[in-house]
């Protein structure tokens, strides 16, 4: 754990001002979406251009294309809540049952081909790994844009997954950073749910 924490040290010290500039407006982003500010949006497609560079050099070629994913959902997101905004604030909605093991399907499906793809097209030593995180993702980024409450728990989830991930890629603050968006994730969870049982 000490081994841990110096190389985390070390890295805060050789880390690019790219990748700082990219956590700390990723850190921002999902702060500000767990509070339903509008502003995630703006900061969002920020820290999404800086991190499909930095993931497209990491070899994390499933998690470069996420980020293009993520500016397209952030501006679709941006306009969306801006229209909602003036007719009034869109509600946040809750899935069923049923609804939900029809986006595990969705998250199983899409993983199997993004994981195929990544193994037989690129390089990458982690194809099935990137391909289940990106598909996750897609999906709980689509559920945030729409306001769904189980975003933020597909969040949590696979945040905690990504962690590993990026400690085996060299990427420790990112690892950091994502540990820090599980735990504002499980709080967005919280927020939302305490404002959807009161609506």
């Amino acid at each position: 754990m000490q081994d841990f924490f110096q190389q985390i040290a070390r890295q805060f010290v050789q880390t690019s001002l790219l990748e700082w500039i990219g956590t700390i407006t990723g850190f921002l982003c999902v702060y500000l979406a767990a509070r339903q500010h509008i502003l995630n949006w703006p900061v969002s497609i920020i820290s999404v251009t800086i991190y499909a560079y930095l993931f497209y050099h990491s070899k994390l070629y499933g998690d470069a294309v996420l980020q293009i994913y993520f500016l397209g959902t952030a501006v679709y997101g941006w306009f969306y809540w801006i229209k909602r905004k003036k007719e009034a604030d869109k509600p946040i909605v809750s899935f069923t049952n049923r609804q939900m093991l029809w986006t595990i399907g969705i998250i199983l499906l899409l993983t199997a081909a993004l994981g195929t793809f990544l193994d037989h097209q690129t390089n990458s030593d982690v194809p099935y790994i990137d391909g289940f995180c990106t598909a996750v993702s897609f999906v709980a980024q689509f559920l945030m844009t729409r306001k769904v409450l189980q975003n933020w728990l597909l969040w949590v989830f696979v945040d905690i997954c990504y962690i590993p991930l990026y400690y085996h890629k060299d990427l420790l603050l990112t690892a950091v950073l994502y540990l820090a968006f599980a735990v504002i994730a499980w709080n967005g969870y919280k927020d939302w749910k305490k404002t959807y049982l009161m609506s």
